[in-house]
């Protein structure tokens, strides 16, 4: 009996132990899922209001299409430094500081004003270019051998609300009575609760990423692997953004009303949705991307000539079609991050430089997008740059899906 005690004293510091990390390890996997479900739905739930807020402020296209355009710059002016600023400062404070002022960013764009408006969206775009480039190295670094399950459940948590804000947007400022601006600010209720749940990190991990390699960054910036990953990571942005900024106009200007113009670019994301987690899953086992890439590219041109060129009884089907092209292209992006590096530093500069480079080059979409059919007077031009587009992220995408590292010798 003493022997037994003895043994049980011995394992139960042990199996609190193992309990312990197994509590920490669903604790942090809550959190990543918290904060990924803020990062999308403070702009998809913009494009279905965009002329409402147009409207109410006394906006030209071009200067509605900044609306989305703002963040996008925020993302490429700050991209390169937060791995920087998670090294100084730790990755969990920094995270929860970026969660604290998407909450304010989001009150702040609802307030009054033009002025508050747009400095609100720059909030908000700051603080989602923090997450965006850290939460990819945190996943390779926390996860080595779950990368695909782990962005696949990063992705899809974002594209869940980021579909359910579109489709909620116009219902809740019409029918709901909530307006645009009462619409906007509900979502700050995702962020606080994100922030809430990323709070009990600040102990779990410590100070952050312990890979400082200094000559990571140079690396990564003078590879030509790096600069396919930021090409594609920039043009399935420009797609991205510029459909859900003008996607509800143009079904608008077809003859739909404001409500079922939401609910089909509500239909278009939740398309995204199985494959945002499929694709990770999938692509992670593939020696090589290309073929997803392939895939990728034949259905944005299909689904963005259905838009431009086919009926209009069919744009369900067109949008299913932009639908999953989206989420295969964004999750190549993602996981491009973590099969292109070694290294958790090199996965989160990577990061860092795709983001920066990749929405600047993003950044320019929708604004572009509302000049061009302003000049034009119509959508065919814009529509025909998306096309442009899409066999440019073929390009790029088949020499970022080859099997190769960062800083290889081609």
């Amino acid at each position: 009996m003493k022997l037994g005690r003895e043994n049980h004293k011995r394992t139960s510091p042990a199996l609190s132990s193992s309990a312990a990390d197994i509590r920490r390890r669903w604790m942090l996997v809550t959190g990543i899922i918290c904060v990924a479900a803020a990062l999308r739905a403070p702009f998809t739930s913009v494009g279905p209001l965009l002329e409402m807020i147009r409207d109410d402020l006394g906006l030209s296209n071009t200067l509605a299409g900044a609306i989305t355009t703002l963040p996008l710059l925020a993302f490429a002016l700050l991209s390169p430094f937060a791995p920087r600023l998670a090294r100084k400062l730790g990755l969990p404070n920094i995270l929860v500081l970026a969660m604290l002022t998407l909450s304010m960013g989001i009150l702040v764009r609802s307030a009054s004003g033009t002025l508050t408006f747009f400095a609100g969206t720059a909030m908000i775009g700051l603080s989602i270019a923090v997450c965006n480039v850290l939460l990819p190295g945190l996943i390779k670094g926390k996860f080595p051998h779950r990368i695909g399950l782990m962005t696949g459940i990063y992705t899809v948590s974002m594209n869940i609300c980021a579909a359910a804000a579109s489709g909620l947007s116009v219902p809740l400022a019409t029918r709901a009575g909530l307006g645009w601006r009462g619409t906007l600010a509900l979502w700050f209720m995702i962020a606080a609760l994100a922030t809430i749940f990323w709070i009990p990190q600040l102990k779990s991990l410590g100070a952050g990423q312990a890979d400082t390699a200094s000559s990571s960054a140079a690396r990564v910036w003078r590879s030509p692997l790096a600069w396919q990953v930021t090409l594609f990571m920039g043009l399935q942005s420009l797609l991205y953004y510029v459909l859900i900024a003008w996607f509800s106009v143009i079904l608008g200007e077809r003859g739909m009303s404001a409500g079922h113009a939401g609910w089909i670019l509500s239909l278009m994301q939740l398309a995204q949705l199985p494959f945002t987690f499929f694709v990770p899953l999938w692509v992670g086992r593939m020696k090589n991307q290309r073929l997803p890439v392939v895939i990728t590219s034949v259905l944005f041109i299909a689904g963005i000539l259905g838009v431009w060129l086919g009926s209009t009884a069919l744009m369900a089907l067109w949008a299913i079609c932009i639908g999953i092209a989206g989420g295969f292209a964004f999750g190549l992006a993602m996981m491009f991050f973590s099969l292109r590096t070694r290294t958790t530093q090199e996965a989160s500069e990577l990061s860092g430089m795709a983001q920066s480079a990749g929405y600047l080059l993003a950044a320019a979409g929708p604004a572009l997008f509302g000049l061009l059919h302003d000049a034009a007077g119509s959508w065919n031009v814009p529509l025909a740059l998306l096309v442009l587009a899409s066999v440019l992220l073929f390009a790029a995408g088949m020499g970022a899906g080859r099997d190769r590292y960062v800083g290889d010798r081609l």
